[in-house]
């Protein structure tokens, strides 16, 4: 068994860590924290009463490194170097579910803030597992990907060396509210999202450059992505559509099931993928199909699972030799 510390459970990527860590047959959780403390993991989330009755500390490194090999982090973006770097330090491995060790410098002190963990930065791997799992194999940090990122990275990365270079990609992202977190604000008021739908931050949110980052660090190819992300009045979800030129004939579905044949999170579709499919899973679907060279990619993951912290359960799980699928949920909620 590996002891395991989970800080940030006050939030729904806590939660779901939790759900996902307490029925895992080799991950025994010893800790969990959040920036209060006292009080305990039914209080929190009243749907853990009789299921996972834990108390909640006040999140202290030197505390976790006694009784943990490993934490994930479900903190806030900002909030988590501070706290890895004295875990690493401690000698605890460290899975981070936020943007804090994700991308290079110069584009975290651009859409972010001034990093200061710099040293640790450059060592983070990225745990997009179906490109980085021989580097996650006994890494010490691993930066989990963005939800939108995950949808979008692998729906995208098998068509890159097919893309027309000239070729500006349009990505169309649609997430459920669970992405935007538990506090409240004009946007996610229920009044605002209740049957209703809307685009934000558009060609400027900060899973942009993560998006072009990795596309570049995986194929050695510079594209140019247009990213526009839309909220949805679902609690979670994500739905993403991509369009792009060919450069020349290809056969979609050969190219997909070629790089995914052992991926056993990746579900190759035959028709347009849905939301529901993967919903409670750590599943991504995709499919694709072209109109001679106009090409269209969608994709879909659970936001809060793929997209954080089933995910971030499958990067550990590699970490320690284990079966990738090993107490990774696989049922979809329907109908």
């Amino acid at each position: 068994m590996i002891n395991v510390a989970i800080v940030g459970v006050s939030g729904y990527t806590g939660l779901e860590l939790i759900k996902i860590l307490i029925n895992h047959p080799n991950f025994d959780i010893k800790y969990i924290a959040n920036t209060k403390g006292n009080t305990t993991s039914s209080t929190l989330h009243p749907c853990l009463q009789n299921v996972c009755e834990i108390d909640v500390s006040k999140s202290n490194s030197n505390d976790i490194s006694k009784v943990a090999s490993l934490c994930f982090l479900a903190l806030p973006h900002k909030a988590s170097m501070s706290l890895a770097k004295e875990l690493l330090d401690l000698g605890v491995k460290v899975i981070d579910l936020s943007a804090d060790y994700r991308l290079d410098i110069n584009s975290y002190e651009k859409y972010y803030t001034k990093h200061i963990d710099k040293k640790n930065l450059s060592q983070a791997i990225y745990g997009l597992s179906e490109y980085f799992k021989d580097d996650l194999k006994n890494s010490s940090l691993v930066a989990n990907p963005g939800c939108y990122p995950t949808a979008c990275l692998l729906a995208i990365l098998p068509f890159i060396p097919y893309i027309n270079e000239g070729c500006e990609v349009f990505i169309d992202a649609k997430s459920g509210v669970s992405g935007a977190g538990k506090i409240a604000n004009d946007i996610n008021h229920y009044c605002n999202i209740n049957e209703n739908s809307f685009a934000y931050n558009p060609f400027h949110h900060r899973h942009s450059p993560e998006i072009k980052e990795k596309i570049k660090k995986i194929t050695n190819k510079d594209i140019k992505i247009n990213f526009v992300p839309h909220l949805l009045p679902l609690t979670r979800g994500m739905l993403v559509s991509i369009y792009a030129t060919l450069k020349k004939d290809i056969n979609v579905e050969d190219i997909l099931n070629n790089r995914y044949k052992n991926s056993p999170f990746i579900r190759i579709k035959k028709s347009p993928v849905d939301i529901k499919s993967t919903s409670g899973t750590n599943f991504c679907d995709i499919y694709a199909i072209k109109n001679d060279k106009a090409l269209f990619i969608t994709s879909s993951i659970d936001n809060l699972l793929r997209g954080a912290s089933s995910q971030a359960v499958v990067n550990a799980n590699i970490i320690y030799g284990y079966k990738e699928t090993l107490g990774i949920p696989s049922i979809a909620y329907v109908p």
